[in-house]
């Protein structure tokens, strides 16, 4: 897997993504910092990357288009520091890695995890 870290969060999240095996950049490194979500997106999909954020945008950008891809990762808490997510984020890599590579949308909060196929379907949930 390959993973596109947003700019909001941290740059500490690529040494702890790296450490488990995968691919990963932090937006910093491709393009500007002020770059607009749907350019972000488009350089994802272009690329082969899955989107890592703390951005609601991405998930409506998602809903709004009906694309089926890039898959995104969305942390939903106020603490989004490795430290605090990485257990819960690493799980839910793997348990839904298989669905990520296909086009996924997974949305992690502190104490669940749960992935929406893409396109986005009102149907297609699956929680853990």
């Amino acid at each position: 897997m390959r993973i596109l870290i947003d700019m909001n969060l941290s740059p500490i999240w690529v040494d702890v993504l790296l450490a488990e095996g995968w691919e990963v950049r932090h937006w910093s490194h491709v393009g500007l910092p002020d770059a607009p979500d749907i350019e972000i997106m488009q350089w994802a999909l272009t690329n082969d990357y899955i989107v890592f954020t703390h951005d609601l945008d991405f998930s409506a950008l998602l809903a709004a288009s009906n694309a089926a891809g890039p898959s995104v990762i969305q942390i939903r808490a106020q603490n989004t520091m490795p430290a605090t997510m990485s257990a819960i984020v690493i799980s839910g890599l793997r348990q839904f890695s298989d669905l990520l590579t296909q086009g996924a949308l997974l949305l992690i909060e502190p104490h669940r995890k749960r992935a929406r196929i893409l396109p986005l379907r009102t149907s297609d949930d699956m929680e853990n």
